[in-house]
């Protein structure tokens, strides 16, 4: 993979409900189409596979983005995955094709120490970057708080 100069923008995702994607998707993809805009990667990869209810997260990103006004050409899809490190693996073969390795990782804040350490062990030059929280619940962000310690923990031991 190529130390390229492109950024790609990496969203990672989250639940899809049945009426439509939960708050948590829709303020990290509106922060992904408005990193788009202001210049910051020239492509945005959608990460996530299918959950409870369908579409997968990474279809419903892009409709989303779509709906932002980024170009279907600029959009990318790995519908595959369901946990973080699979998000991050599976997008190797797109930035693969792209030719760089440089990443901008958008997450909630609580998310964004594990993501970014596993982009890096995966040979990325990752950064991150989290939607406001103007218009996030506080329970699923402390819980969010709560359960990253133990999951950065066990990526720091190599457990996971």
């Amino acid at each position: 993979m190529q130390d390229g100069t492109m950024t790609a923008i990496v969203v990672l995702g989250a639940a899809v409900w049945p009426d439509g994607p939960s708050p948590t998707l829709r303020r990290r993809v509106a922060h992904g189409a408005s990193l788009y805009h202001a210049g910051a990667g020239r492509v945005v990869i959608c990460c996530g596979g299918l959950g409870r209810h369908p579409p997968s997260e990474a279809s419903a990103m892009a409709d989303l983005l779509r709906s932002a006004d980024v170009p279907a050409s600029a959009i990318h899809l790995e519908d595959q995955s369901t946990n973080t490190t699979e998000n991050l693996r599976f997008a190797l073969p797109i930035l693969r094709d792209l030719g760089t390795n440089r990443v901008l990782i958008v997450s909630d804040a609580y998310h964004l120490p594990r993501a970014r350490l596993i982009a890096r062990r995966l040979g990325l030059h990752a950064s991150g970057t989290a939607p406001s929280l103007h218009g996030a619940r506080l329970w699923p962000q402390l819980k969010g708080w709560l359960r990253e310690g133990p999951g950065l923990l066990a990526i720091l031991l190599r457990i996971r």
